[in-house]
């Protein structure tokens, strides 16, 4: 089978999900198409402009399937590229511009919206990494369409609906390491490993971490994820503030020092405005760390209650209250035992993934 893979904003968590589907398919012949994950705005709307006329021959070869990222203007796409629009595919939504935060800097538009629900449209099967991001999704069409003026056809989230379903990113094998916790006598080691931008909430982890050290100063916070030119000045804060309790901080070059860092965290932490998955997370409890998550967005199907934290006006209080009750149970060598993700190893899921991947090629 010869599939054709298009990343329309190739960005980190995009790159890892499909570089380790074509790892495990290798009895396909994949032709991969990425872009550059910045620019967003242009990158979102100009995706097939910049294949269309850059990438013609490689997009004008026979293909048994398409596989696209959400990020994709596949309707467009396959307006200028003809042969495409005969081709089944299959779009992949690591996430949707419905649910996604508004910084208060961007320019408010509809447009990645729309992209959104064109493409989920023009796609032959519709995959999500959770139901949280395939419920947003569809609410936000609905909500979205209301607002049009006319000549809105009815029924359209019903028609995505029929043909979606939820597959999770996988986790590769070597994700699952053995845990290596520091002794009792140690601080709670906790890490937060995402992006440093506003959506991951920078301002909550700073408000936890002041309530926590009222409580105790025996804790170390790894502060590792990718940076950027400008991110939110909190971070910064945080660094400046809980010096004395920081250990790793800035962005972990080396794969291999990483995973061992997640190998000896007690916990790894989220304070997210939204994640669609969290495959941040999922890598820290995958090396035996304790996930410490909001009670909200896609972590409610992850884990069980024990693992999250209520949200609300006291939000930072509830976090910093379950960092304080997990400090404790270290002292006494009682931390508990992180939840069994196995079953979002590639192990696990790449039955479900053939299957997909088959049965839409033979529409």
């Amino acid at each position: 089978m010869k599939i054709l893979l298009l990343s329309a904003y190739d960005a980190a968590s995009h790159q890892y999900w499909h570089r380790s589907l074509v790892a495990q398919f290798p009895e396909y012949t994949w032709t991969v198409l990425t872009l550059p994950g910045r620019f967003f705005a242009w990158r979102l709307r100009g995706n097939s402009l910049s294949w269309a006329f850059n990438q013609r021959e490689a997009l004008s070869q026979p293909y048994d399937l398409v596989i696209a990222t959400s990020m994709t203007d596949l309707s467009a796409l396959r307006g200028f590229i003809p042969s495409l629009a005969q081709t089944p595919s299959l779009v992949y939504f690591h996430e949707n511009q419905f649910e996604y935060p508004r910084s208060g800097h961007e320019h408010r538009s509809v447009e990645p919206q729309i992209l959104n629900l064109y493409t989920a449209l023009a796609a032959d099967t519709v995959l999500f990494n959770s139901q949280f991001n395939q419920d947003t999704l569809l609410e936000g069409a609905r909500k979205l369409l209301k607002k049009l003026p006319d000549q809105v056809p009815p029924g359209l989230p019903e028609l995505i609906a029929s043909k979606s379903q939820v597959l999770p990113v996988p986790l590769t094998e070597e994700l699952f390491q053995p845990h290596h916790p520091i002794n009792s006598d140690a601080p709670l080691e906790i890490c937060w490993n995402h992006r440093r931008e506003f959506d991951k909430n920078g301002a909550l982890l700073q408000d936890a971490l002041q309530l926590l050290r009222q409580k105790t100063d025996h804790f170390r916070l790894h502060l590792v994820g990718q940076q950027f030119r400008c991110e939110p000045p909190v971070f910064a804060e945080i660094e400046q503030q809980f010096a004395p309790q920081l250990g790793a901080c800035g962005y972990v070059e080396s794969v291999t020092e990483y995973r061992a860092l997640l190998q000896r965290s007690d916990v790894v932490l989220s304070t997210a405005l939204h994640d669609f998955q969290g495959i941040a997370v999922l890598e820290g409890v995958a090396a035996g760390a304790i996930p410490v998550v909001p009670d909200r967005l896609a972590y409610t199907e992850l884990f069980n209650a024990d693992y999250r934290y209520p949200g609300g006006s006291n939000e930072a209080q509830h976090l910093a209250s379950r960092l304080l009750e997990l400090s404790e149970l270290k002292r006494n060598a009682s931390l508990p035992s992180p939840p069994d993700i196995q079953a979002l190893s590639w192990q696990a899921l790449r039955d479900d993934y053939q299957q997909v991947i088959e049965t839409t090629a033979k529409r």
